[in-house]
C-alpha cells in the first residue's frame, strides 16, 4: 500500500484544451478517495495520469515516495478496474483471475491461494468454472475486481466500475466495495459522476469542475459545509434550493426573500465569520430539502424552527419520505455556479410550467405528512442549517477556506 500525491498536475491536449489545471491532491495510505464531478471535469483524466495511461503536461505524481511521471503503467504497481469488465470471454472465471499472475511467472501454489482468497471474498467460489457469458453483470464486475485484488497492488484505480449495472445491483456492489476496502485497506482512487456513490463510498471526496479542484473533504463536510455554490448545488439529492435574499436586522437578524422572513440564530454569526458584514446586503440563500419538515408531523424536535406556508404543486412519494415541490415568488438564481451544478444532475427533475418569475423548490418531509398536490402546507425549516453565499463570487460566506479571500 502507498500514498498517492499529485503536485500541481496539468493536462493540456492539442489545441490548448486544459483538462486538468494545477491539481494538488494527497491521497493517504489506505484511503478510499472518490473523484466526482460532471462529464468533462477531468476526473477520468486525473485517474489515467495516475495510472500512466495519459502523460502529464506539468507537475509530478508520486506513488509511495517514488516519482512515477515517466514510469510505464506496468511498473507503477497499481491495478485498474474499468466500466467495461474487460474479461477474456474464452477463459473461465478462475483463469481470468489467475491470468495476470501467470504472466508474472508467480508459483502455481501462490496463484491458487490468491485466486481462492479473492473468490471467497467476492462470493465467486461457485462460479470459478463458468465463463463470463454465463455470468450476470454484477458477477462479471466482481470478477474484474477479483482480478485486481489478486495482484495485491499498492493502489486500486477504479473508473466508474458500477455505471453499467442496474440500480439495485449498484447498491449491493457499493456494499461489496465497502466491505472489500474495510478488509484490504488498499489505497483506492475511485471515479464516478454519481454523487450518491461518492457520498457512500469515499473516506474523502474530491469535487472537480472544468479541471479545477473545488473542494476535497469528508462526504458529510461537503454536504454540511460546501465551499461554494457549485459544490452546494452538485452534492445532495434533491439539490439545494437557492434564492437571492437580503439580510436585515429588525430586533434580531433575519433573511428576507419572496415575502418570507426567517430568523437567523445568533450562533450562526459565530460559526460563519464575516456574515455580519452582509447585513443590509443581498446574499444567495441556500436551504437543503432535508432541512424542511411538515409542521403538522414534525413533533417536538421542530420547536423554534421557522414556518413557511406553501402550496404543494407536485408530490413524489418515496415510501418513508415525500418530496414536496412548491413555487416561491422569486426568480431562479442565475449564477454561473448554480447553472453548472444544475446541468450536471442526472435525475430528470419535475418540470412545471413556471408562471412569471417564480422558482421551484423541493422540501423532503416525512411520509406521515400525507400531503397531496394542490394542498396548502405549513413547512418548518431548521434555521441553524441555512447556507449563505456571496452573490458575485459564489463563495460560501464564513467558510474557513474562504476567510480572507
Amino acid at each position: 500500500m502507498a500514498s498517492i500525491v499529485l503536485n500541481n498536475v496539468d493536462k493540456v491536449y492539442a489545441g490548448g484544451v486544459k483538462a486538468v489545471n494545477g491539481l494538488n491532491l494527497e491521497i493517504k495510505d489506505g484511503e478510499f478517495m472518490v473523484l466526482v464531478g460532471p462529464s468533462g471535469c477531468g476526473k477520468s483524466t486525473a485517474l489515467r495520469m495516475i495510472a500512466g495511461l495519459e502523460d502529464i503536461s506539468a507537475g509530478e505524481i508520486l506513488i509511495g515516495d517514488k516519482v512515477v511521471n515517466h514510469l510505464p503503467p506496468k511498473d507503477r504497481d497499481i491495478a485498474m478496474v474499468f466500466q467495461n469488465y474487460a474479461l477474456y470471454p474464452h477463459m473461465t472465471v478462475k483463469e481470468n483471475l489467475a491470468f495476470g499472475l501467470k504472466l508474472r511467472k508467480m508459483p502455481k501454489p501462490e496463484i491458487e491461494k490468491r485466486v481462492q482468497e479473492a473468490a471467497k471474498m467476492l462470493g465467486l467460489e461457485q462460479y470459478l468454472s463458468r465463463k463470463p457469458a454465463a455470468l450476470s453483470g454484477g458477477q462479471r464486475q466482481r470478477v474484474a475486481m477479483g482480478r485486481a485484488i489478486v495482484r495485491n497492488p499498492q493502489a486500486f484505480l477504479m473508473d466508474e466500475p458500477l455505471s453499467n449495472l442496474d440500480a439495485k445491483l449498484r447498491v449491493s456492489m457499493r456494499a461489496s466495495l465497502n466491505q472489500m476496502h474495510e478488509r484490504l485497506r488498499t489505497t483506492t482512487v475511485y471515479v464516478t459522476h454519481d454523487q450518491v456513490e461518492a457520498m457512500t463510498l469515499g473516506d474523502r471526496v474530491c469535487v472537480l469542475r472544468d479541471g479545477v479542484l473545488q473542494q476535497v473533504d469528508t462526504p458529510q463536510n461537503l454536504f454540511d459545509k460546501p465551499v461554494n455554490l457549485f459544490v452546494a448545488g452538485f452534492m445532495g439529492s434533491p439539490a439545494m434550493n437557492f434564492v437571492t435574499a437580503e439580510l436585515v436586522r429588525e430586533g434580531g437578524a433575519h433573511v428576507a426573500f419572496a415575502g418570507y422572513k426567517l430568523p437567523i440564530p445568533e450562533t450562526t454569526f459565530t460559526e460563519k465569520p464575516g456574515l455580519d458584514r452582509y447585513i443590509g446586503r443581498k446574499v444567495i440563500l441556500g436551504i437543503r430539502p432535508s432541512d424542511f419538515e411538515d409542521a403538522g408531523s414534525a413533533g417536538q424536535h421542530a420547536n423554534g424552527w421557522a414556518t413557511i406556508p406553501v402550496k404543494a404543486e407536485v408530490t413524489e412519494e418515496l415510501g418513508s419520505e415525500i418530496n414536496v415541490l412548491f413555487l416561491i415568488d422569486a426568480p431562479p438564481v442565475e449564477h454561473k455556479d448554480t447553472v453548472a451544478a444544475q446541468e450536471t444532475t442526472d435525475e430528470e427533475e419535475a418540470t412545471l410550467p413556471l408562471t412569471g418569475d417564480k422558482s421551484l423548490w423541493t422540501a423532503r418531509v416525512n411520509a406521515r405528512s400525507h400531503v397531496r398536490p394542490g394542498q396548502s402546507i405549513d413547512l418548518v425549516v431548521d434555521t441553524h442549517n441555512l447556507h449563505f453565499f456571496d452573490t458575485d463570487s459564489g463563495l460560501a460566506i464564513g467558510h474557513e477556506a474562504n476567510i480572507g479571500r
